[in-house]
């Protein structure tokens, strides 16, 4: 049996230092104001100039674009995809003209010639696209845009009222009386706006807007779980603005806490693989701004206050509370809580042990596309267990589905699969590219395997491999399945490790 598990019965994997990969937080800085067509605007180049300072200052490794054309943006978003996929985090921030048209957004460059809603799905940049370029990070993944803009004149753009309009609004990041339409990211992507879909974005009376203003001053708070950094974003927005301007943010964070400037001390354990201490390591007044978020509803919170009352190290260690807190986020729709609480009902922990209801659980957060759930249970189908008979059809689907959404573990378990001819129509090409993706997911369990036990997979598979990683330019030696030094520098190269 040579199938991975994601996370069972609360085993946690706990990473090796020596494996640190060479970008941990990555950013695209993007400013327009020199517009060909459309009206200028005044503060997004000291804004874009502000965050990427500010980031710089944080530790991120920062591409900044000023003015750019389409061309120029859209092939600086081909390369930040590439590089996010060995980054914990990928954010981008766009400074500039955006547009909502027919339920979609887009972000205009400076040498759009937008007159129609035709021209903007041509020339502009879509909100998909830039979600696109962030969504291979390994951790968070977020989208940042100071940019609000509806079109409120039908299905042509007119340039000359846009002007006038923008001018009576007193040049706010808008153009017309609304914003941008709200998106729907993917789970484990945030996208924060400067403004409520259907509000404006003030352009600012000084230097910068007021929500750059509030990002720089919070962004670099350490200690700080982004969560609750955004939420200080909003609430000073709010303030400086007279309530004329409310920050939203959208998506759904995965459960994982992140400082984004970092930890307060040199002994935080946030960046703990064992969610349970890093969870544990948050301050107590930003656990009590948790609670309080907690009981608006936001399930996120719910989760992570959980995490800190299953850590039995922990005075707040409380397991009959952290069920209670992930029956509520469950019930609220968490495939995340439904997972956590499974594995709850499985062992007995805080509740009584009831394997059915676990498994009831299990299949929940599955339907949702859970990719954890999903790869558990298709471990579980395959060798059978937990009062399920085994069945290798089902599995086989589980795998597939979890592999498709990236999970590393599922991405290995399906080329093991292939590798072993157990997968119809598929071949040591579709292994070695779930091989690939999960190495550049940072599955360290996969790097290892293909480190010091290769030989598992078959020639094929390995020359496969080997063809897969000089399509990327790691690795330019002979294909012949031997893994030998150059090719150990690719797949070293391939997950992340600088020499």
């Amino acid at each position: 049996m040579r199938l991975l598990a994601a996370c069972f019965l609360y085993v946690f994997l706990t990473l090796n230092p020596a494996l640190a990969t060479a970008q941990n937080r990555i950013a695209l800085v993007i400013g327009m104001s020199e517009y060909a067509t459309v009206v200028e605007l005044t503060n997004t180049i000291s804004d874009a100039r502000g965050i990427s300072n500010t980031l710089t200052k944080i530790g991120f490794q920062v591409t900044t674009l000023e003015n750019s054309s389409g061309a120029d943006l859209r092939a600086a978003l081909d390369d930040f995809a590439f590089r996010s996929e060995t980054a914990d985090l990928a954010l981008i921030y766009f400074a500039g003209h955006g547009v909502e048209v027919q339920g979609e957004n887009y972000l205009i460059p400076v040498d759009a010639n937008v007159k129609s809603n035709r021209d903007v799905q041509r020339q502009a940049v879509s909100l998909k696209e830039m979600l696109a370029a962030v969504d291979g990070a390994r951790t968070m993944r977020i989208v940042i845009l100071d940019s609000c803009r509806d079109n409120p004149f039908g299905d042509e753009l007119n340039t000359a009222q846009l002007n006038e309009t923008t001018a009576a609004l007193a040049q706010t990041r808008s153009a017309g009386g609304g914003g941008l339409a709200a998106p729907s990211p993917d789970r484990g992507t945030l996208v924060s706006f400067a403004a409520r879909d259907g509000e404006r974005a003030l352009d600012g009376i000084g230097n910068n807007s007021p929500f750059a203003l509030a990002l720089m001053g919070n962004l670099t708070k350490p200690g700080l779980e982004i969560s609750l950094m955004f939420r200080q974003v909003r609430d000073q927005v709010l303030s400086e603005t007279g309530n004329l301007q409310e920050p939203h943010t959208y998506g759904s964070l995965s459960g994982t806490p992140f400082y984004i400037a970092g930890s307060a001390g040199e002994e935080s354990l946030v960046q703990n693989a064992d969610l349970r201490l890093a969870w544990s390591d948050i301050r107590p007044e930003h656990e009590s701004q948790l609670a309080s978020l907690a009981s608006q509803g936001d399930t996120r919170s719910m989760i992570g206050l959980a995490y800190i009352r299953l850590n039995s190290n922990d005075k707040r260690y409380a397991p009959v509370k952290a069920a209670e807190l992930l029956t509520t986020a469950s019930e609220a729709g968490s495939p995340e809580a439904q997972f956590e609480l499974a594995q709850l009902y499985e062992i007995g922990l805080g509740v009584a042990q009831d394997v059915p209801r676990a498994m009831e659980l299990y299949h929940q957060a599955a339907a949702q596309d859970y990719p954890d759930a999903l790869n558990d249970l298709g471990f579980i189908y395959y060798q059978g267990g937990q009062g399920i008979p085994a069945d290798k059809a089902k599995a086989l689907e589980y795998f597939q589905r979890a592999a498709d959404l990236r999970q590393p573990q599922a991405m290995f378990n399906v080329a093991a699969l292939i590798d072993d001819g157990v997968l119809p129509g598929k071949g040591p090409d579709d292994a070695a590219r779930y091989l690939y993706q999960s190495l550049r997911t940072g599955s360290e369990q996969v790097y290892e395997i293909l480190r010091d036990r290769p030989s598992m997979f078959k020639t094929e598979t390995r020359k496969a491999l080997q063809v897969k990683l000089a399509e990327f330019n790691f690795y330019s030696g002979a294909i012949d399945g031997d893994f030998g030094s150059g090719t150990q520098r690719g797949i070293r190269a391939a997950y992340g490790l600088s020499e």
